[in-house]
Parts: C-alpha cells; structure tokens; sequence
C-alpha cells in the first residue's frame, strides 16, 4: 500500500510527533511506501507570517494544490492525516476528495470540537464550546495563545467547516485514541459510525531485569496541565512518603525549585532534569510506581504505555483518558483529580503494599502486550485502512 501521511508540525515538539514518526517506520517495516508532507509553524514569523497563516488556517487553497500535487507524484493510494492545523488547513481533505482516494484524520487532540484543543482553560477542565456551531466562549477567553483575534479565526474555522459539512462529509475515517475522547468528539458533533479506537503504541527495546527500588517517578513536561504542582502538595502534606523522581523539564522549572527549598524538600525530591529515553526505561524498570497526576483530560499519554511495557504500575487521576487507560486497582490506583491528599495516600498505599504492586506490575505489562505493542498497532490501522475503502 502506498501510504501519504500529512502533518503540520508545532513549534514545541511533543509526543505527537514521536507518534508520526514511529507509525510511519512501523509501517515501513511491512512493507509499506509511506512519505510524509510535514510542514512546520517554524516559518510563521512576524506580521506578515502570521497574517498568511492566520488566513490559511481556514482554508488554504495552495496546500490543497500541493497535496494535490504530492499525491499525484507518490501515487497514494490513501492519505493519513495527523495535523492540518493552522497551514495546511481542511483543503487537504477536498484534495483527497479531487482524486477519489480514502483519507483518514487522526485526531491526537480535541481540535476540531474546542479553541485550544484541550478542553482546559485557567487550569481546569471546560467543555463550553463542545456542540456549540460558533465556539464564542473560547472567544470570550482568548483560549487560543491568549488572543482573542486568534482565537475567533480558530473559532471561524471550526464553525465553517461544520456548516460547510467538511468533519461530516470530507474525512472517510477519525482515528480517537480512546473511548473517552471518542465519546467527546461526538457530543461535539462527530459523526460516531465514522470514529473508530486506536491507541498509540511504543517500540521498547529489550532490557534486562533491574531491582525495584524505594522512590516514585515522574516523568513528563513540567507544566501545569501535567499536575506537578499538585504532586509536590502531596509531597508537601506528607513527610513520610518515598523519594520522588522528576525526569524532564519545562515552564515551570523554575517554580518547582522555589517550591522544593520553600518547603525543605531537597532529600525527598530530585529533579533530574530531561533525560534520554534509555534511562526513563531504566527509572521505569527500578521505580515502586509511575505518578501522571495531569490535570486535563489528555489524549493518549505514550509515558503510560511505556511503563506498562516496563511493568510500572500507574497511579493516575480519576479522569478522562488516564482513568480508561489505567485500570483501578489493577494496572495502577485512582486518585480524585487536583486532591493532593488523596495522592499522597494513594503514594503510600503503593508504598506499603509490595505484594499487591508486584501483581499489578504483572498485570501492567500483560496490558502492553495485550494492546499496545507495534503488532497489535499495526493489525488495528490495517483494519481501518482497508474499511475505509469501502467507505468512500
């Protein structure tokens, strides 16, 4: 199968990226041709730049030219779509449609029903615009970048192309992630027959069997969304948990430090700063539990499916995709999210109960196997892949 995926990269590089690159080489080693038209947000500079992208993010009928074009070189015989947004544009759907080939829209965030793409604003979780034709609210709130004017064009976009019948009519196939996100898009007006579940997946290398060892682990962009101020409140009303882990870096670096010599936390917390994907395996394989304390709904955290493959158990909030992926009391523990009491105790009760953590570390990595390795990925898009054939 000759396969085009497109992607418009952002200027923060994160794990959707990660995701592109690794589905394209898991299908280059099937067998498949598989080219990628990746353009990147690097280029939108100044005024002038983003007047054009702003102006394109509606619709941009040079990169429907130029999928045009690109599928005519390639000889697609599909087009998988990871990002359009904001200069590629919903025209690259219309070039699918000019050459009659399926397209398949994966959708990494909640793009096409909120501003932000997050269901999140001032810290907490907001459905406002979800099923509304115009997204005002997301206006209202300057949800976009903090603007407002960038907001309403993000916002215009949304609301034409629903009015227009581009996310009802023009994609053959979504790929959500989870159940729970699929459910979200639809009550923001998705069409359900249309969604279908696949989860990411991860390439683990093989590693040898390392000791468990007395300290929880964090790993993850320091920002706030990813709860990790919460995480050290747990640590702050709790002096008797076990020494935290902190890989990687971000925003609110800064910030931890202050909080982590405000409160003479030094001997109990460690920030490790970022560090390479070898040694996360490696903190993976020693640590009592993965804490992912996030404080939206996410999309499909790749962390988690890596320290199932390590046999982590996960303690994550009772919410959104985290409490669908992570199953209570067997792959890893519950906590009501933003209560960082109820964390700590969460932390200690992993803490205290070796028995039961080693059969959840047991069941953590049957998980993997059972559904997020590159096999079980790659039968699962093969079956969307050819039922959108029948589809067009």
């Amino acid at each position: 199968m000759r396969i085009l995926q497109l992607h418009n990269r952002y200027q923060i590089v994160g794990g959707e990226e990660g995701v592109v690159q690794a589905e394209r080489s898991l299908l280059q080693q099937q067998g498949h041709f598989v080219e990628c038209l990746e353009v990147s947000n690097d280029g939108i500079q100044g005024l002038g730049g983003k007047a054009i992208a702003t102006a394109n993010a509606i619709y941009s009928f040079s990169a429907r030219q130029q999928v045009l074009k690109k599928i005519d070189q390639f000889q697609a015989d599909l087009v998988h779509v990871h990002n359009f947004f904001p200069l590629l544009s919903p025209s690259v759907y219309d070039a699918c449609r000019d050459r009659q080939i399926p397209v398949i829209q994966t959708l990494h965030n909640y793009r096409l029903i909120c501003p932000k793409a997050m269901l999140f604003r001032d810290n907490q979780v907001c459905e406002l615009c979800v099923g509304q034709s115009f997204p005002l609210a997301g206006v209202k709130y300057g949800c976009y970048r903090g603007s407002k004017a960038q907001t309403a064009v993000v916002s215009a976009m949304l609301s034409w192309h629903h009015l227009r019948g581009t996310w009802q009519n023009r994609v053959n196939t979504y790929i959500a992630l989870t159940e729970f996100q699929k459910q979200k898009l639809v009550e923001g007006g998705l069409p359900s027959d249309r969604i279908q579940v696949k989860p990411n997946f991860t390439f683990v290398p093989d590693f040898p069997d390392l000791p468990r060892q007395s300290f929880i682990l964090f790993v993850g962009r320091l920002a706030e969304e990813k709860g990790i101020l919460q995480l050290l409140e747990a640590y702050r009303l709790n002096p008797q948990l076990p020494l935290l882990k902190i890989a990687g870096d971000g925003p609110l670096r800064p910030v931890l430090d202050q909080f982590i010599e405000q409160h003479h936390l030094h001997h109990r917390v460690q920030l490790l700063g970022r560090q390479p994907k070898e040694t996360i395996f490696e903190l993976m394989q020693a640590a009592i539990c993965l804490v992912f304390p996030s404080i939206w709904y996410e999309g499909f955290p790749l962390t988690i499916v890596e320290a199932f493959a390590c046999g982590l158990p996960v303690i994550v909030p009772s919410l959104g995709s985290m409490a669908e992926i992570v199953e209570n009391g067997q792959t890893g523990l519950h906590f009501q999210a933003q209560n960082s009491q109820d964390l700590a105790d969460k932390i200690t009760w992993m803490s205290q109960h070796r028995a039961e953590v080693s059969s959840m570390s047991e069941k953590a990595q049957h998980r993997y196997h059972q559904s997020y390795t590159p096999q079980a990925n790659y039968d699962r898009l093969m079956a969307i892949y050819q039922s959108s054939f029948t589809s067009k």
